[in-house]
C-alpha cells in the first residue's frame, strides 16, 4: 500500500486517487460546509455523535483494552506522545490494509510513527482546500510558490537557481536556506516570472522574504499566502500585506491530525468544527488569563486510537471564562489569540539567515530516542543524542547528512551521545537551546527584519 501511494503521488492522477479520492472528498466537503454554518447545539450534537462512533472501535485496540476506555470520552485518560512513541502498534485499530504510514516532524526532538486511514488523508486535503478557498484560491488549479524547508540544493552552493519547478510546472519550490540579501533579486525575478496565485510558506521564511524585499525596495505581488507550522507574529501579517499585497491565512495543525485552527487576521483564530473533538487541560495562570494545553481526538482517522492526545501546544484564554465559553472555543464559535510557542525552533547562520525545518534532522534515522539541538554560537551547533543500544556510526552519519542538508559549512556541527538531555531551570528539555550570544544575534536579526 505504501509503495502504491508513493507511486500515485508522482503521477498527475495521484492527486485525485489519494488526496482527493472521490469516494470520500465530496461527502467530507459537504459536512464541513454544513458545520461552519451551524450553531452551538448542532455543532455539539454532531461532534458527540461522531465521537461515539469512533470510541467503540478504538476501545477494541490494544491500547483501548489496556486503559479500559469506553463509549464515554471521560473514561479515557489523557494520552502523551511518549506513550504512542513507545508502542505505536498497540494503538492500531482494525485492519491496517488500506492505511498510510507517516511520522511527525519531531518538533520535540523525537518523531513518532503515525498510521492514517485513506479517508483521513482525504479529509485533511479537504480542510487545506477550504483554507485556500477562504483567500480566493482554487487549490486544484492554482499556481503556487512554496517557501518552506524543502532541500533544493547544497546549502553551500549559492549559484542560481535557488528553486525547482514541480507538479507539471504548477509549483515553484523555493529554497529558504539560500534566501538572503545577496540573492533576493533572483527570488523576486523568479516569483514575478512565475506569477503565483498563492504562496505556501513557513512564517520565518515569509518574514525573511518580506523584509528582504522591503530593504531592497522591491515589490512583488502574490494574491494569497497560506502559512503553517510556526507561530505567525502580528509584525509578519503586516509586512506580508504591505510587501506582497496579499490576503493571508495562517493555520495550525499537527502530523497526528488531532486539532485544526485557522485565522485570517492576527489574534482571531478559530478551531475548525468537525475536524476533531477538542478539549483544554489547565496548564497555568498568567494574570487575568489561564493557559490551557490543547487535547485532541481526531474524528476521521479510525485506524489509530489517538484518544485525548496531548499536543503539548498551549493557548491563552481569559481566566473569567467558564465551561460554556471554553466549549464555544473548541467548537470554533469563539476566537482565541493563537497557539503559543515553538517559533524558537530555528537556528541562525553567521550571516544572520534563519534556518527552519530543523525538526527534520532526525527524520528516517534509526536507533535514536530523541535529539536536542544546542546552538552555542553563530558558527557552532551541538546535537545531543539519546541513543538506543543499537545506535551505530551509520545512524550518526545519517543524522549528520540530514543536518548538512540544512546548514552551511560555515557552521561547525558536533554530535554527542549522552545519557540525559539538557534541562532548563524549570526542568524542561526543549528541542532547541540558544546560548546567550545566539539569542542576541536572533534579537538583532528580528529587529532588522530577519535578514542577512
Amino acid at each position: 500500500m505504501q509503495a502504491l501511494v508513493k507511486k500515485l503521488k508522482l503521477l498527475q492522477v495521484g492527486d485525485t486517487a489519494v488526496r482527493r479520492n472521490p469516494l470520500f472528498y465530496a461527502d467530507a466537503q459537504r459536512e464541513f460546509e454544513r458545520l461552519e454554518r451551524a450553531g452551538f447545539n448542532e455543532r455539539r450534537k454532531w461532534t458527540h455523535a461522531r465521537l461515539s462512533e469512533l470510541l467503540w472501535p478504538a476501545s477494541r485496540s490494544g491500547y483501548g483494552m489496556i486503559v479500559r476506555g469506553g463509549g464515554d470520552i471521560a473514561s479515557w485518560p489523557l494520552l502523551s506522545k511518549s506513550e504512542v512513541r513507545g508502542a505505536p502498534e498497540v494503538f492500531a485499530v482494525g485492519s491496517q490494509l488500506f492505511t498510510i504510514k507517516a511520522n511527525t516532524g519531531g518538533t520535540s526532538g523525537a518523531p513518532l510513527d503515525i498510521v492514517r486511514s485513506l479517508r483521513s488523508v482525504v479529509v485533511e486535503q479537504v480542510c487545506i482546500d477550504r483554507m485556500m478557498q477562504k483567500v480566493g484560491i482554487d487549490a486544484r488549479s492554482a499556481r503556487c510558490a512554496v517557501l518552506r524547508t524543502e532541500s533544493i540544493k547544497d546549502p553551500n552552493d549559492f549559484k542560481p537557481p535557488y528553486w525547482i519547478h514541480a507538479a507539471g510546472g504548477n509549483r515553484l519550490v523555493l529554497s529558504s536556506t539560500h534566501l538572503n540579501a545577496a540573492t533576493i533579486e533572483h527570488y523576486a525575478r523568479a516569483i514575478d516570472e512565475f506569477a503565483p496565485e498563492c504562496l505556501l510558506g513557513y512564517p520565518t521564511s515569509l518574514e525573511a522574504l518580506c523584509f528582504l524585499l522591503k530593504r531592497a525596495k522591491r515589490r512583488t505581488i502574490i494574491p494569497a499566502v497560506l502559512c503553517s507550522s510556526e507561530v505567525l507574529h502580528p509584525r509578519v501579517w503586516q509586512a506580508a500585506r504591505e510587501t506582497l499585497n496579499c490576503q493571508l491565512l495562517d493555520y495550525y495543525g499537527q502530523a497526528e491530525r488531532v486539532a485544526f485552527a485557522y485565522a485570517t487576521a492576527p489574534g482571531q483564530y478559530r478551531f475548525l468544527p468537525g475536524y476533531a473533538h477538542v478539549e483544554f487541560e489547565p496548564a497555568g495562570v498568567e494574570g487575568e488569563h489561564k493557559l490551557y494545553e490543547i487535547i485532541g481526538t481526531p474524528l476521521w482517522n479510525r485506524s489509530m486510537a489517538l484518544i485525548r492526545y496531548r499536543t503539548g501546544d498551549l493557548i491563552r484564554l481569559p481566566a473569567a471564562w467558564g465551561e460554556r465559553e471554553l466549549e464555544e472555543v473548541a467548537l470554533g464559535l469563539r476566537p482565541f489569540s493563537g497557539v503559543l510557542g515553538r517559533d524558537s525552533d530555528i537556528l541562525v547562520t553567521p550571516d544572520g539567515v534563519k534556518v527552519t525545518g530543523i525538526s527534520h534532522f532526525q527524520r528516517d534515522v534509526a536507533n535514536i530516542v530523541r535529539i536536542q539541538v544546542i546552538q552555542e554560537s553563530a558558527s557552532k551547533v551541538v546535537i545531543l543524542v539519546l541513543p538506543t543500544e543499537e545506535y551505530s556510526d551509520r545512524d550518526r552519519d545519517r543524522l549528520m547528512n540530514n543536518v548538512r542538508e540544512k546548514l552551511p559549512r560555515s557552521m561547525h556541527v558536533e554530535i554527542r551521545s549522552v545519557t540525559a538531555l539538557e534541562r532548563t531551570a524549570r526542568g524542561k528539555t526543549p528541542f532547541v537551546i540558544h546560548r546567550p550570544p545566539v539569542k542576541e544575534l536572533l534579537n538583532n536579526t528580528r529587529a532588522h527584519g530577519n535578514i542577512a
